[in-house]
């Protein structure tokens, strides 16, 4: 049978992320499971002006 999860975190600190995935990982991969990840997302939002007059 082929299962899959995905878990997506939050924080403000990317610290505390990082150290949970490294968490989460390690156990799935002691548990005997395959890991396909983490993947990073976008820290950073680009914001543009746009000029709307003429």
């Amino acid at each position: 049978m082929n299962q899959k999860i995905r878990i997506k975190l939050r924080s403000y600190d990317h610290n505390l992320v990082d150290k949970s995935t490294e968490k989460i990982v390690k156990t799935v991969r002691n548990s005997g499971a395959v890991v396909t990840g983490p993947i990073p997302l976008p820290t950073e939002k680009k914001i543009f002006t746009v000029l709307r007059s003429p």
